[in-house]
């Protein structure tokens, strides 16, 4: 670079994402591999921690392990299952709710600020996982011949609309539902990442390289923007995991119902 020439500002996009190995020699060791065992980690942690020495007066952690798992099982489970099977069903969704919470807060984290999830790949193996679990569970509850009709034919409607009605409920229930919970995720990931990048170094650029005054204080009021939009992530970040895990739990309660 030139002295005196301010250098170009080169836009966020897809590239930002693409992270490269942590190790030389070990492609598949990226951030995103490692940010996911570290959640791994800090789950298996914090879980047994709380709960290893339960006692009568818990102590801060395991109040705070009591905390997460009864908003799972409580708020979350029993709602959306029922109260009659939901327990089953609690320690998978209080696994994906922490998993997919501590890889998306992971963005907010400096020196981390990688949310996994931007990564397609993640979401849709989260999707995948919920998809088989809520079907397995109503094929097992009602057989195969009965799931496809507890499914894809809705009570009360009238036999002539049935040849339209099961293709749109098929369709609707078992194709697109594991495309959507993915792709909200996904999107939901990058989109916010990208944003605040866009704004963090767009910022950054206007106040230290453009070389105008003008620039400099636009860039300012655009890096406290930045700083506002971290905190809307940050929300979203959590709403996610949220949404993810209570559509999860409504599938498998919607499988396992008795009436369609």
């Amino acid at each position: 670079m030139t002295a005196g020439v301010p250098t170009e500002f080169i836009a966020p996009g897809p590239q930002n994402f693409n992270t490269p190995p942590i190790i030389d020699g070990v492609d598949w060791f990226t951030k995103p591999v490692l940010v996911a065992a570290l959640s791994v980690v800090v789950i298996v942690w914090f879980f047994w921690g709380a709960s290893r020495k339960a006692a009568i007066v818990p102590t801060k952690l395991q109040f705070a392990g009591e905390l997460g798992y009864n908003f799972v099982r409580n708020s979350i489970a029993r709602d959306a299952i029922g109260s009659q099977e939901h327990m089953k069903y609690v320690p998978y969704l209080c696994g994906l709710f922490f998993f997919i919470l501590l890889n998306n807060v992971a963005a907010s984290i400096p020196l981390i600020q990688f949310p996994t999830f931007s990564h397609a790949g993640w979401a849709y193996v989260a999707a995948i996982m919920s998809w088989v679990i809520y079907n397995a569970v109503g094929i097992r509850k009602h057989g195969p011949w009965g799931y496809f009709k507890h499914q894809t034919m809705p009570a009360g409607v009238p036999g002539w609309l049935m040849p339209l009605m099961i293709p749109i409920e098929f369709i609707s229930n078992i194709l697109v539902r594991p495309i959507s919970l993915s792709l909200r995720l996904f999107a939901n990931m990058f989109a916010g990442h990208i944003l605040l990048l866009v704004f963090v170094l767009g910022g950054e650029y206007m106040v230290f390289e453009s070389g105008k005054i003008f620039l400099g204080g636009v860039g300012i009021v655009t890096f406290i923007m930045g700083i506002a939009i971290a905190g809307l992530e940050l929300f979203v970040q959590c709403i996610q995991a949220y949404i993810f895990v209570v559509l999860t739990a409504q599938y498998i309660g919607s499988a396992i119902a008795d009436d369609h």
